[in-house]
């Protein structure tokens, strides 16, 4: 039988780890949700004819509200937010302070960014009804295009900081 310290008893019963790679899964789910949009539907999308590519966009929004997508977009700032104060509570500033960052990072430039224009625009989207005329067609899937891509890239952007935040706050949590 080995002997185990009474730090090393404390550690192991302490859910700081599981709770930190869950929060290092979760963020990386949502930067690489993001990025995928940005680095290959968008562009598939606007490739397509408009028509098809409304029909397509349209059909992907209805999907996207999942009971998977849903714990991921909504529980990583949460899952954060325990993880910081898991570290503060034992005493790990700089990494409570860099989990408390990456979760005020994902709702200020992943959530917010999404509820403030990527949904109202997939919102006057699911409006229209498809076929269109090519020019109306054209000129509607150019003006939604556009500005949702702009947003997904800040989306993205944020997402990926605070993937990164995460993780080094992971590899630093002891």
């Amino acid at each position: 039988m080995t002997n185990i310290s009474p730090e090393d008893r404390r550690n192991i019963a302490q859910p700081d780890k599981p709770l930190a790679i869950l929060s290092l899964i979760w963020s990386g789910a949502m930067f690489g949700f993001f990025f995928a949009w940005t680095c290959s539907t968008m562009w598939g999308l606007d490739a397509a004819d408009p028509n098809v590519a409304i029909a397509a966009m349209q059909a992907m929004n209805d999907s996207v509200r999942n009971w998977l997508f849903a714990p991921a977009f909504f529980g990583t700032p949460v899952l954060l937010a325990f993880a910081a104060a898991v570290a503060s509570r034992r005493r790990q500033r700089n990494v409570a302070i860099c989990l408390a960052l990456a979760g005020l990072l994902y709702v200020v430039g992943a959530m917010l960014p999404t509820f403030m224009v990527n949904v109202p625009l997939n919102e006057e989207l699911a409006m229209l009804e498809v076929p269109l005329d090519p020019a109306a067609a054209q000129d509607a899937w150019r003006s939604y295009s556009g500005p949702w891509q702009d947003w997904n890239m800040v989306r993205t952007v944020a997402a990926g900081v605070v993937l990164a935040l995460t993780g080094w706050g992971l590899v630093n949590f002891s």
